[in-house]
């Protein structure tokens, strides 16, 4: 991971264009391509960012953006001035340009493989349940493997559909945005294999928030409400008439 402290402007062009005036922010580079500008304000979300695959450009502010990959100019160590211009280009041609004028901090840290997230009680325990009962999700439906391995994590269940389609279900006590945008960066790594493309994915949750419900559905993902007690066969301890 790259994590440069910069006094910079950014641009981006794609579905539609956005500018951030000069100001002193946090860029970071993980290792799957992503880069993430932040400011120090607004919780955990960045101002702008480029998912991958994408393509990180380092050149000088004339322009130029060959193959050298080296920072021009200045001294290329942390600290003091440094005048450079980052291009992020989507594999859609969208960009993500970042005008430096001062480059105050710029180190990287190998972070080694994450472990991934350890769920709590009831999310593990809806993963198994439904892993057994994968069928609640459609009828013919056929469990491929739980904790299904990708570059950056796993995830929580692959089935196969009643027409052989591969389906990439990710689980939450509460589906959140959060948990959508999970789900859409495993479709993008699981829709590279030839062997499982096209997958589509599944968002299952004891209850899903508006916001991330909308959010999944203009993404093509399902959204699935789970019934914990139904789920482990309990009865329905609501008062009836009948």
């Amino acid at each position: 991971m790259r994590l440069v402290i910069a006094r910079c402007s950014v641009d981006y062009r794609g579905r539609l264009d956005a500018h951030l005036p000069s100001a002193l922010r946090l860029i970071v580079v993980k290792a799957d391509g992503s880069v993430l500008v932040h400011s120090d304000g607004g919780s955990y979300k960045p101002l702008n960012w480029m998912s991958p695959p994408c393509e990180l450009v380092e050149g000088d502010p004339g322009g130029d953006f060959g193959g050298g990959g080296g920072e021009p100019g200045g001294d290329s160590g942390g600290g003091g001035t440094l005048e450079a211009v980052w291009r992020v280009v989507s594999r859609g041609g969208e960009t993500l340009t970042i005008r430096m004028e001062e480059i105050v901090e710029d180190v990287s840290y190998e972070l080694g493989v994450d472990p991934g997230l350890r769920k709590d009680g009831v999310e593990t325990h809806l993963q198994e349940l439904l892993a057994e009962q994968i069928e609640t999700l459609g009828t013919g439906w056929r469990l491929v493997r739980r904790e299904y391995p990708t570059a950056i994590g796993p995830v929580d269940l692959l089935a196969r559909d009643a027409d052989g389609g591969a389906v990439a279900i990710e689980i939450k006590r509460r589906g959140e945005i959060d948990g959508v945008e999970q789900l859409t960066r495993y479709l993008e790594l699981l829709n590279r294999d030839p062997l499982l493309a096209p997958v589509r994915g599944v968002f299952a949750a004891q209850v899903i928030k508006p916001q991330a419900r909308v959010l999944a559905t203009d993404r093509g993902i399902s959204c699935v409400t789970l019934d914990y007690d139904a789920l482990r066969g309990l009865e329905d301890a609501t008062p009836r008439l009948f």
